[in-house]
């Protein structure tokens, strides 16, 4: 079975010029194209979350599968290579209409096909070298690198928004409530408070307000005091 196998990136993009390109590459060698494969995704996105990667688990060996060029099977080098592997695994024979690249069970296709991979390995080698000089020079620049624990940035704002805490402990709200309006955890106000002696004291404060409030309520006629 000889399938094509077309591929836009967005919803705008018409696969027709890559049909009729396919369509003549077969012609040219007296072959009819049994079957189109068509889907809008991204070059970058894994063949296996695509239509392309149910294709590849169908097709049996001596099928042929063409593409108008090598960059439809995917963007990045290393999935181009792992997808050519499969092919070969399979006895898949792929055709690329643009490059007239050639990938089959010949002697030759899998020295292209060592080439490929030599050219991925290059790739890979030579992007985690600049991550790690990037990640060098930010260091000696003195930036603090890796995540900071999730407690941090809440932490800060409670920082930030001292005064506007102690203002709601004196309207008597909730210790509970201050941590739901800020969305951290009372572990990380407990951890606040005891940090800062004017945020302890507003605590205390209303505490000993409440404890006052309690009291008055418990000697006030008809609620059980005396």
């Amino acid at each position: 079975m000889i399938t094509g196998y077309l591929r836009v990136s967005t919803g705008k993009q018409n696969p027709a010029n890559q049909q009729d390109e396919i369509r003549r590459f077969a012609e040219s060698r007296n072959w009819i194209v049994d079957h189109w494969v068509t889907e809008v995704a991204s070059g970058r996105k894994n063949e296996r979350d695509r239509k392309l990667g149910a294709l590849l688990r169908r097709m049996k060996p001596g099928d042929t599968l063409i593409v108008t060029e090598i960059s439809r099977l995917s963007r990045t080098l290393t999935d181009v290579m792992a997808i050519m592997g499969k092919c070969l695994k399979k006895r898949i024979n792929l055709f690329t209409t643009k490059e007239g690249y050639t990938f089959d069970n010949s002697i030759n296709s899998k020295v292209l096909c060592f080439a490929f991979g030599l050219v991925a390995e290059i790739e890979r080698n030579l992007i985690s070298m600049r991550t790690k000089e990037a990640l060098a020079l930010r260091r000696a620049e003195g930036m603090v690198l890796g995540r900071r624990k999730g407690s941090y940035t809440k932490y800060n704002v409670l920082i930030e928004n001292r005064a506007a805490v102690i203002r709601m402990l004196g309207q008597g709200h909730s210790i509970t409530h201050i941590c739901s309006f800020y969305g951290l955890s009372r572990d990380t106000f407990d951890k606040f408070r005891r940090s800062y002696p004017s945020i302890q004291q507003a605590v205390l404060k209303k505490e000993a307000r409440r404890k006052r409030l309690l009291e008055e309520l418990r000697g006030a006629p008809g609620t059980g005091g005396e």
